[in-house]
């Protein structure tokens, strides 16, 4: 008989402690990002900062500083994040409202969403997006059987949502607020709660968004525009239009890496929020298409650690799993949906793509945690080491 030891090697070799084409999903998306980001941003960097890569350089630097910070994450058991999700709650409320705070919180295009730590910018959004992420995996499990039978147990995270997208609204990030309840919406429903409940929430919610974005002008000219830009196109269907001749212009093929037009100062925010215009005007349909393989690669691998998870009876790992992949790959196909006109504007970025510091770290953050998630699965299915299920029950 072999010793334990050289079993557990033997299945090593034919099983790596990592999801290979989930890391190759990223690293192909994170690669493209920072091209794209280069070609679009080199015009609008050399006109107000003299150097064409000022914001390649900085987009850089967040990705090796996300790396880093990465690195750290992998090394983090998943049982201390479990631990940690109710003062990481209490840590997204209390950057929300600071945030919120004049002079504390600080402004770009109207919106304050950003907090200042000399030459650091935070934006608390993406944390929270994360954070309570985090804190619904735990309370799924602690709260398993009252989410699937009574309404209370149903109703307790969905009031501390709502409290974290009020504050949300007030900066006003109303796309992150649709992306954050979406999110936890889809993580209740696989936890088996209830339908009647689920289905009245979700259109109750749907109804609420709909009143607030109707009361605000700015809002409605947001929400309608994208039903036909081309009826206000020097107005609220500006970005649309500009974005959809940027597709038009792609073809097949595209005009070819750095050959945009509408880079050159017709298309706002090309580096940012519409960067995947950019991209489908300079790559053509096929780039398009590759990014869009890459992403559904992504979910689908992590889809794919969730069900593994799921198979050896950690439901911790499989909520995180779940909600992570949910919410990038949620984020990704608004920001898609807005570029392409079918869906409104919404504010948001494409994860791992466009430009952004906060958005960008968060996001490589929250991948190493995904494959923290699958590493541990992984070992638990070798037999190299026995994931602790007492904390699923503690409340």
């Amino acid at each position: 008989m072999k010793p334990l030891a050289a079993m557990a090697g033997e299945k090593l070799k034919n099983m790596h402690l990592y999801d290979r084409w989930l890391l190759l999903a990223i690293l192909g998306i994170l690669a493209m990002g920072i091209l794209m980001v280069a070609s679009a941003s080199i015009v609008i960097s050399e006109q107000y900062y003299g150097n064409p890569f000022y914001f390649t350089i900085r987009q850089t630097i967040s990705l090796l500083l996300g790396i880093i910070a990465a690195f750290f994450v992998l090394k983090i058991p998943v049982q201390f994040w479990q631990r940690m999700g109710g003062p990481l709650l209490l840590l997204s409320f209390i950057l929300l409202l600071f945030v919120l705070i004049p002079g504390l919180g600080h402004t770009v295009n109207g919106a304050r969403r950003w907090l200042m730590f000399g030459p650091l910018r935070v934006q608390p959004a993406e944390l929270a997006k994360l954070f309570i992420i985090i804190y619904l995996a735990g309370y799924l499990v602690r709260h398993e059987q009252a989410v699937r039978t009574t309404l209370l147990g149903f109703i307790k995270p969905i009031f501390v949502l709502t409290i974290l997208a009020s504050l949300l609204l007030l900066e006003p990030d109303f796309g992150s607020a649709v992306v954050v309840f979406s999110t936890a919406l889809m993580m209740l429903f696989l936890a088996g709660s209830r339908l009647g409940p689920f289905f009245v929430l979700m259109f109750s919610g749907c109804a609420a968004l709909a009143l607030l974005a109707i009361s605000s002008p700015y809002r409605l000219r947001r929400l309608t525009a994208f039903l036909d830009p081309w009826v206000n196109q020097f107005d609220s269907g500006y970005q649309l239009t500009q974005s959809l001749i940027a597709f038009g212009r792609g073809g097949w093929f595209g005009t070819g890496l750095g050959e945009s037009v509408q880079k050159l100062f017709y298309l706002p925010e090309s580096h940012t929020d519409f960067l995947f215009a950019v991209l489908a005007e300079e790559l053509g349909l096929f780039g398009m298409l590759a990014i869009l393989f890459l992403f559904s690669l992504f979910i689908y691998r992590g889809v794919l650690v969730g069900r593994r998870c799921s198979e050896i009876n950690w439901p911790f790992g499989a909520y995180l799993a779940f909600g992570i992949t949910l919410w990038l790959g949620l984020q990704a196909f608004v920001n898609i949906g807005v570029n392409t006109g079918l869906l409104p504007t919404k504010g948001l970025t494409l994860p791992l793509m466009s430009y952004g510091g906060a958005s960008l770290i968060t996001a490589v953050v929250s991948i190493a945690l995904l494959l923290r998630v699958d590493y541990e699965a992984r070992c638990e299915l070798l037999g190299m080491r026995s994931i602790n299920n007492n904390l699923q029950h503690h409340t």
